[in-house]
């Protein structure tokens, strides 16, 4: 028997395969967004390859990173830089901000704070502190543990602390920076985890992390090697260890060589779409340095970091007034000096500080030609004063002048131009009028000295007068026997 399909029932077919459509659709799996793929940073194959040993070569192309600056902590000159002016990502770089602003902006910083549920809910591969909802601990241990573990926990902590909420807090953030200086950028959060509206350049960030320095506390927290965080209502007490590898030394059978003596700090970051940054400072002979690269390696961060520190160090010295003076110091030509002076009269002046806290403030840090040249025109940069004459004698230690320097707020800086040498007066030397009438008046005797030098010239003087009288007492008498006896005009008359 034949099955013959007929058109009610194809019509019927039809409208339950329609109805049966959205099942299927809904069983099959859901395609994926494909997640972005970030290039590795890499050299550049044509750059010139680098020497360690003439660090003052170093060329742009030489760093693995995507942009990167160098920056002279005290005056903010930009050194060396690398497309630094470039938005990127800046990952936990970004707590530079956050924890400066913490530092500054409360006041009690041993305060207890209680952790609430939204400082914890971050994104799932977020780095933390694994604090908990309702955790109470220090204000200071939070810090640390931002710092130190790069805690995205820890920053909502510092947010909410500081500003109550985390918005009013990025908003803080954005305010701060623009009054930094820092023009091109913008913060979406207080951690910095990646958002395409969350980005910095490594410009502003070595603005940031010089204003941060400047903080004693937060040097301190930066340059922590390992952090003991106490125990809490809900969590046992840790050790936290600081991951910058310029700081770790290895062992004596693998010692680690990115390690970096000078270093100072300061913060690490990553994401995918950071890639590897660091914001690192290093202080050596009294310059201080920060540097700052963005989208570079795991491992490259630290080379890059080493080579702009010490591309910055073969730059830049920081001298002291004396120092700048020892570079080039005064010599002076004596007068009235003893024949038997071996170097003809010339002395040079020792420079002696006068005031040992106001000198400790007086540092000139520049770059290394600009400080021989202030050396070689040591006048144009302080004030030299001459309090006595060059006449000798003048004995070792004397001071001889004064040189003033003036510390940026104005205050002066004195120190004394001191003999470095006794330079003897000449000998038999006739004294002058001064010396004479000086010791005239000094003789408490009205009269002089009785002595064999005064009975001497006393007995000369006598003499003299005696000879000279009785010779022109002889020569008016023969004169008057030669020429008779005068008339006398009385007994003349007229004729």
């Amino acid at each position: 028997m034949k099955s013959h399909i007929t058109l009610p029932r194809l019509m019927s077919f039809l409208l339950l395969f329609l109805l049966l459509i959205p099942c299927i659709s809904s069983a099959a799996p859901k395609p994926t967004a494909t997640p972005p793929i970030y290039p590795e940073a890499t050299l550049d194959p044509d750059s010139a390859k680098y020497d360690a040993e003439h660090p003052e070569n170093l060329e742009p192309n030489q760093l693995y990173a995507w942009s990167a600056i160098l920056m002279e902590s005290v005056s903010g000159d930009i050194i060396f830089e690398k497309s630094a002016d470039t938005p990127r990502f800046p990952a936990s770089t970004t707590k530079i901000m956050t924890c400066y602003l913490g530092i500054t902006m409360v006041e009690d910083l041993d305060m207890t704070v209680t952790v609430s549920q939204t400082a914890v809910d971050v994104p799932a591969d977020s780095s933390t502190m694994k604090l908990q909802a309702g955790e109470e601990l220090s204000f200071r241990d939070v810090l640390y543990g931002t710092m130190l573990l790069s805690a995205n926990d820890g920053a909502n902590v510092i947010a909410e602390t500081v500003s109550g909420s985390i918005p009013e807090f990025v908003n803080l953030m954005n305010q701060t920076a623009y009054q930094m200086g820092c023009t091109s950028t913008h913060f979406n959060n207080a951690h910095g985890y990646t958002d395409p509206s969350h980005y910095t350049t490594a410009h502003d960030l070595a603005i940031m992390a010089r204003y941060a320095m400047q903080n004693d506390l937060f040097r301190e927290i930066v340059a922590t090697q390992t952090y003991s965080l106490p125990k809490t209502n809900l969590s046992r007490s840790r050790t936290m260890t600081n991951t910058n590898e310029l700081f770790n030394a290895g062992t004596e059978e693998k010692p680690n060589k990115y390690y970096y003596p000078d270093s100072i700090g300061i913060k690490t970051g990553n994401t995918d779409a950071s890639q590897y940054c660091f914001v690192g400072g290093a202080l050596r002979d009294g310059v201080e340095l920060i540097s700052v690269v963005m989208y570079t390696g795991k491992r490259a961060r630290w080379a890059d970091t080493i080579k702009l520190m010490d591309y910055g160090f073969s730059q830049y010295m920081s001298v002291t007034p004396i120092d700048l003076y020892n570079m080039n110091p005064i010599t002076i030509e004596t007068s009235s000096y003893s024949t038997n002076d071996t170097n003809m009269g010339k002395l040079r002046l020792n420079c002696i500080a006068t005031n040992a806290s106001l000198s400790a403030k007086a540092v000139i840090v520049k770059r290394r030609a600009v400080i021989e040249t202030l050396a070689q025109n040591l006048k144009s940069t302080v004030l030299i004063q001459y309090t006595r004459d060059f006449k000798a004698p003048i004995t070792v230690g004397e001071t001889i002048g004064t040189m003033t320097f003036l510390l940026e707020d104005g205050t002066p800086v004195v120190y004394n131009l001191v003999a470095s040498r006794t330079v003897a007066a000449r000998e038999n030397i006739p004294r002058t009028i001064e010396q004479i009438w000086e010791e005239t008046y000094a003789d408490p005797n009205p009269y002089p000295p009785l002595n064999s030098d005064f009975i001497v010239f006393a007995f000369g003087i006598t003499a003299f007068v005696t000879v000279m009288g009785w010779s022109l007492h002889y020569l008016l008498l023969r004169k008057k026997r030669k020429g008779g006896k005068v008339p006398d005009i009385k007994s003349r008359y007229l004729k």
